[in-house]
């Protein structure tokens, strides 16, 4: 069936897409000021706000990629998730009150206050910078995942899932990004319920097959306990899951415009929680089916054709295509296209936002009206939206758009949170100490990310970045105010 959608599957492929932009679209007379369109007149439940963040945090990435690690390896890179509640915990008691306690939306206004201008546009252009990348390597993984299922081209696909996500983002504002999550975490976690049944029950023996072979081949194992800085240890993964969630739950626009979005404090902090929550069984889930694919064909490798057995990510669309029933194959394909969309909105959103708050009502038309600021937020989603289908069209050219990923979050990401943190912990350092310790702190990311060094494991760019801003800037900090 490989490459071509049958009749069944196409219809409910098409009536998820269709229900999704009508849902996006249900929401337009609520997003008709700037207040609505960014913020939902912060009239939401915590459980909604909680589905979207747990949307947001699965992305086609996650979906994707975690099944082809557990099938390619062992469950080493699940202990990112237990990272989670750590980061929550910090988040719940520092973040949400930071924000909620002001009017501003943009979450670098803060910084704006602790280290002046500068600040703000660093991260508002750093934060932009990753967001793009984001989202077209997000289409573009979606699109290379979903060509061999449904026979589409891969352009055709980005171009699809571009227009389609960026027309109800522009309609539906904030209230439509966080009710599509809603819908769209429902479909992925349902979709990969249903594939593990699948492999559960159709094992040649019986479904404990499964654990047997897994359990015969190490592929529960969750890393080595050693105290190495060069290999993904257990505490590596661990560490690099703390770091990277302190930068969403601290720093990202998405996730600080959602707890905006809450209707009290205490339903803000909910939805912290019950995303953190959810994500765990969610991740175990995904990291199970990879482990279920891979004992799967490994009694039935006659399944399994040799160009696909060697590539670990192409292994879980292959099963999708081959082994699901007539309708469960388009359900699998709408869940790839939720993890896409779940995520793409969402930078769609925060960028519109941040660009109104941080340069238009900052520094252009600081009195600007309702009807101005509104031409402003449509007008940058589309160029956003533009702007990310036009960066996934160009990383068809890129060898590995993971690892361009990669280097460019650890690169943009590691100063922000670092700055961030900064002005948090250290009272009394000044604007040009943070600056000088910015600079340094993004110049060892950089030279960590892209000179292929040895000491350090990939995954503690992020930490030592951050920690460098950190410390040069207490450090310098400390000088200047022993020199006065």
């Amino acid at each position: 069936m490989s490459g071509t959608l049958r009749v069944a599957d196409l219809v409910v492929l098409l009536v998820y897409l269709v229900g999704v932009f009508g849902l996006g679209c249900w929401f337009v007379r609520r997003s008709q000021t700037a207040g609505g369109f960014m913020t939902a007149g912060r009239s939401m439940s915590g459980w909604v706000v909680g589905m979207s963040i747990f949307g947001t945090y699965v992305s086609s990435i996650s979906f994707l990629a975690h099944t082809g690690k557990a099938y390619g390896g062992d469950w080493s890179a699940w202990v990112f998730a237990l990272s989670l509640p750590i980061a929550a915990c910090i988040a719940v008691r520092y973040f949400v009150p930071l924000y909620r306690s002001s009017d501003e939306v943009s979450a670098y206004a803060h910084l704006e206050k602790r280290f002046g201008p500068w600040a703000r546009v660093y991260a508002l252009v750093c934060y932009a910078l990753m967001q793009l990348a984001r989202m077209g390597t997000i289409l573009y993984l979606v699109a290379l995942a979903l060509a061999p299922l449904t026979g589409w081209d891969v352009k055709t696909i980005i171009m699809v899932t571009g227009v389609v996500v960026t027309i109800y983002t522009l309609l539906g504002g904030i209230e439509a990004v966080i009710w599509t999550d809603v819908v769209q975490s429902v479909v992925l976690t349902l979709g990969a319920i249903f594939c593990a049944g699948v492999i559960l029950t159709h094992m040649p023996e019986r479904p404990g097959q499964v654990f047997e072979i897994a359990q015969a081949s190490s592929k529960f194992d969750l890393g080595s306990f050693g105290l190495s800085l060069q290999e993904s240890t257990f505490w590596v993964v661990l560490i690099y899951g703390i770091f990277i969630n302190l930068q969403n739950f601290g720093i990202d626009q998405g996730f600080v415009q959602r707890y905006l979005t809450a209707k009290s404090d205490r339903a803000a902090k909910l939805s912290v929680w019950l995303g953190a929550a959810l994500f765990i069984p969610a991740s175990t889930l995904f990291f199970f089916i990879g482990t279920g694919l891979f004992a799967f064909y490994e009694v039935q490798p006659g399944l399994l054709p040799e160009a696909v057995a060697g590539k670990a990510d192409s292994v879980y669309p292959h099963f999708i295509a081959n082994e699901l029933p007539i309708g469960l194959t388009g359900l699998l394909i709408a869940a790839v296209f939720a993890a896409a969309m779940s995520s793409v909105d969402t930078s769609l959103n925060s960028c519109a936002t941040l660009f109104h708050c941080d340069i238009y009502k900052r520094f252009i038309r600081p009195d600007a009206s309702e009807r101005d600021s509104m031409r402003v937020l449509h007008g940058t989603t589309l160029v956003w939206g533009l702007a990310g289908t036009l960066m996934a069209l160009a990383m068809i050219q890129v060898q590995s758009a993971l690892d361009a990923w990669w280097k460019l979050q650890g690169i943009f990401a590691g100063g922000m949170l670092g700055l961030f943190l900064l002005g948090l912990i250290a009272k009394g350092v000044s604007s040009k100490p943070a600056m000088i310790a910015g600079l340094v702190g993004v110049a060892l990311i950089a030279w960590l990310s892209l000179s292929g060094q040895s000491f350090f494991h990939k995954n503690l760019t992020i930490v030592l970045g951050t920690s460098t801003v950190i410390v040069v800037g207490v450090v310098l900090g400390a000088l200047l105010k022993s020199k006065r």
